[in-house]
């Protein structure tokens, strides 16, 4: 089903400033019906809608700038598009609160009016120019809204998008997965929608992988959506602490955003209870909040980390109930039988030289938020970041029976290279995006910084960036940890690298140089170069990346809420992209925050994930 400007479009809706208004949305379903009037010249109203399972329609509506569709798809020299797609969230008065409640004892004055557009709007994918040269580069030529359902709070897409991929992506408070096709860009249309009531063995979806086969497994980072029993598909039944609690699970979907079987990731015996924590507790501990996801399907092997039982981060930003709610583990699944995911191991990370017994928070193994698996077939090795505890993992065998992990960079390490001024401690570093090139070559890896007063009142925090690491030599030292050379073991280490066969600094660029935790959270590579045949090509060599400066505003850490490019050099250096600008203020970096959007003038928005993509018939 299909709507246009003209014809059977969703009545319009604007936001209210009233605390009436904020009162019902608050207690009713939180849905919008259609878009608001632009500041933007000849916009362009699409509208593609999909029944759910709910029997209620569900669309992405496209905002195109342009009267001409066919000439926004091409440069004026004939040069086809490359497009970055932007995953974001409007941004209303609940994310702006936390601010106010961390920064108590003061005023809370100004109220409704501290953001012009105060109640939730629709959330978003923006279409931005990624193509370098183009006269529009870095312009926003669509903004593709979503509805019925607003607060979603946009979360994770897949990691990489490939020719013919359906793009995944994640409504965090929504619990809810959309499918879009992208084939034909800058225009969307909605495949699907899998609503709450679908996945009801877990909630909080997280991240995206795609298979081979177009299908892709979702991490739903909380437990099941009501608290008790759930019985899987497997036979398995596990009890859960409710909503955005624990134990969480993996869910694999068709094209479409329909589900095709979820999958627990509790163990049966639940996991150490000295070192996981639920609240409420649980008969049997669990540390199962799978956040990052990636596949080896040659290896017939998937890889999940454990971020946090998630609910707890957003319910008290100010103080965390316990550091045991951020998880120190990495799970290893089976994936012969693709649809049937069955956990094989689940690995604890151990804590290294900066541990300190009277604050675990910031011991390395906090946290464990995203992995990411080697690329080619001699290599079947993975890598694993933590948060909260600053640190880098890496197992050279996810096949093993009992994947060893072993810390071979602290992000203490990173820290003067990102910025002159920074210290060398990696805690509280913040890190979230990690990534390995397509060639095995480099890791990618973004740091928001830490935030001043992390680690005590005298704490100047850190600035955050991005930063290269070379693994050549870790990843070629073969499949058994004892025959890497270096360790980080000894404070030293930590602060200048473990030697060896570890991985080195090679590239680094601060984002917001000088104010600390104000780094990005997210990123993705360039995956295309343009061919002397007028198409792109996949590459084994990067040669940009976008990162995102935004997390989630209700933990307290929030951002800029810009988007930058940074430019990738052949031997790993990294540079930001001063080309890129924003088309209202003329700055460095897409500013998010901003009074118009193609649809219409709802103010401030942020953006979580990235992705480069490109229209079918230009990829070949």
């Amino acid at each position: 089903m299909r709507f246009n400007s003209s014809s059977g479009a969703p009545p319009r809706w604007r936001k209210a400033l009233t605390v009436a208004g904020a009162v019902a949305l608050a207690i009713g379903a939180v849905t919008y019906t259609g878009s608001s009037a632009s500041a933007y010249a000849d916009v362009q109203v699409v509208t593609d809608a999909k029944t759910a399972s709910d029997g209620k329609q569900y669309w992405v509506q496209n905002h195109l700038v342009g009267k001409d569709l066919a000439a926004q798809a091409r440069s004026a020299d004939g040069t086809p598009k490359k497009w970055l797609l932007v995953w974001a969230g409007d941004e209303n008065i609940a994310d702006t609160a936390v601010k106010d409640v961390k920064n108590l004892p003061g005023s809370l004055g100004g109220g409704l009016g501290k953001v012009k557009n105060a109640l939730p709007g629709p959330d978003f994918l923006a279409v931005i120019d990624a193509t370098q040269g183009s006269p529009t580069y870095g312009k926003v030529v669509n903004t593709a809204t979503v509805g019925p359902l607003v607060e979603n709070e946009p979360h994770h897409m897949q990691y990489v998008w490939h020719k013919g991929d359906t793009i995944y992506a994640g409504a965090l408070f929504a619990a809810a997965t959309y499918a879009f096709d992208v084939s034909a860009l800058p225009q969307l249309k909605l495949k699907g929608i899998s609503l709450p009531t679908q996945t009801l063995g877990g909630s909080v979806p997280d991240a995206y992988w795609v298979l081979k086969d177009g299908t892709a497994y979702g991490t739903y980072m909380g437990g099941p959506v009501v608290p008790g029993p759930y019985a899987y598909q497997d036979g398995s039944t596990q009890i859960g602490n409710g909503f955005a609690g624990s134990p969480g699970e993996v869910v694999h979907f068709d094209q479409n955003a329909q589900v095709l079987s979820q999958n627990p990731a509790a163990t049966p015996q639940g996991d150490n209870a000295k070192l996981c924590d639920n609240l409420p507790q649980l008969g049997k501990p669990s540390c199962a909040n799978p956040h990052g996801v990636q596949a080896r399907e040659d290896l017939n092997t998937l890889v999940t980390s454990d971020y946090a039982e998630p609910r707890n981060i957003i319910l008290d930003p100010v103080k965390q109930p316990s550091p045991y709610l951020r998880r120190p583990t990495i799970r290893t699944w089976d994936i012969s039988d693709r649809n049937h995911p069955k956990l094989k191991a689940v690995s604890y990370l151990q804590d290294g030289p900066r541990a300190n017994p009277a604050d675990p928070l910031h011991s390395e193994s906090r946290a464990v938020m995203e992995t990411t698996v080697t690329n080619l077939p001699g290599h079947k090795g993975a890598f694993a970041e933590t948060m909260q505890g600053g640190a880098i993992f890496y197992t050279p065998d996810i096949t093993a029976k009992d994947p060893h992990w072993i810390e071979v960079f602290d992000d203490g390490t990173a820290g003067k290279p990102i910025y002159s001024q920074n210290d060398s401690n990696g805690a509280s570093s913040n890190g979230g995006w990690l990534q390995t090139s397509p060639d095995d070559r480099f890791l990618y890896h973004a740091v928001q910084g830490r935030q001043k007063g992390a680690l005590g009142p005298d704490d100047p925090g850190t600035t955050g960036g991005v930063y290269v690491l070379d693994i050549q030599k870790l990843v070629a030292a073969g499949d058994k940890v004892e025959d890497i050379k270096g360790r980080v073991d000894t404070l030293e280490k930590a602060q200048q690298g473990g030697g060896g066969d570890l991985p080195t600094v090679v590239g680094s660029a601060p984002i917001n140089p000088g104010v600390p935790g104000a780094g990005p959270h997210w990123g993705a590579y360039d995956n295309f170069v343009l061919g002397q045949d007028g198409f792109y090509h996949e590459t084994q060599q990067p040669q940009h990346i976008a990162v995102s400066n935004y997390f989630v505003a209700r933990s307290g850490l929030d951002g800029d809420h810009k988007v930058n490019l940074l430019n990738l050099a052949p031997d790993g250096k990294v540079a930001v992209d001063q080309n890129f600008r924003d088309e209202f203020t003329g700055q460095v970096g897409i500013n998010f925050n901003r009074k118009s959007w193609p649809h219409g003038d709802f103010g401030n928005a942020k953006p979580h994930s990235e992705l480069f993509v490109v229209a079918d018939q230009n990829v070949k």
